[in-house]
């Protein structure tokens, strides 16, 4: 497997299949800016937010409901999935099975987000316990104050490399910042304060 991120905003994702896994699809892709093409002949979706960019088709499947399509989710019956699978593969789009994710092109793996911060966690397959497990513990390690360190080094940077124009200065600066001593601080402290004492250090001059 080739872990990526993908940007799918202002794509469109087609889902088949409006159950509890296509809803879940469904929501992620809009949550991460995609309009979402929502087929299913008896459980059209709706109250996904945000609704604009839902395109419910309560329909059959059929292949042309692929056109234009950047990424698919198969998220009907087995027979459907493969369906879908042989079509998106034979256009060419990435397509994910949920009833036999190895016939597809790609698994999802599970996501934590704090933030600007995404990690994603997956064993393969072969233990989705685990992965389940170990998002859990992610979870809390990398919390609401983790988030807001990254935001704060997102704006230190700019700071930086407005500012100091040695570039071995600036390095040594961002590595700095992005060490774990100024997460306990943000702990301790709170954001305000930590992005203080990191101007400080931007601005004094070394001795």
């Amino acid at each position: 497997m080739f872990p990526v991120v993908l940007n799918l905003a202002g794509r469109v994702v087609v889902v088949v299949g409006g159950g509890a896994v296509g809803t879940r699809k469904a929501a992620a892709a809009i949550a991460a800016g995609a309009t979402v093409r929502i087929v299913d002949p008896t459980q059209p979706l709706g109250g996904l937010t945000p609704p604009a960019r839902q395109i419910p088709i309560s329909e059959a499947y059929r292949s042309n409901h692929l056109d234009g399509a950047f990424l698919v989710f198969a998220c009907a019956t087995p027979a459907v999935n493969a369906q879908v699978v042989a079509d998106a593969q034979a256009r060419g789009i990435l397509v994910n099975s949920a009833s036999d994710p190895i016939t597809g092109d790609f698994t999802l793996p599970s996501v934590v987000r704090s933030g600007d911060l995404t990690l994603a966690v997956s064993t393969g397959g072969a233990a989705p316990a685990l992965a389940r497990r170990l998002r859990e513990k992610f979870e809390a390690e990398f919390d609401a104050t983790f988030a807001d360190w990254l935001r704060v080094l997102t704006e230190m940077r700019t700071v930086v490399l407005a500012e100091v124009p040695d570039s071995a200065r600036r390095r040594e600066l961002l590595d700095g910042f992005a060490d774990w001593p100024w997460l306990a601080r943000m702990r301790s402290e709170g954001a305000d304060a930590v992005q203080t004492a990191m101007l400080e250090c931007v601005r004094t001059p070394r001795p």
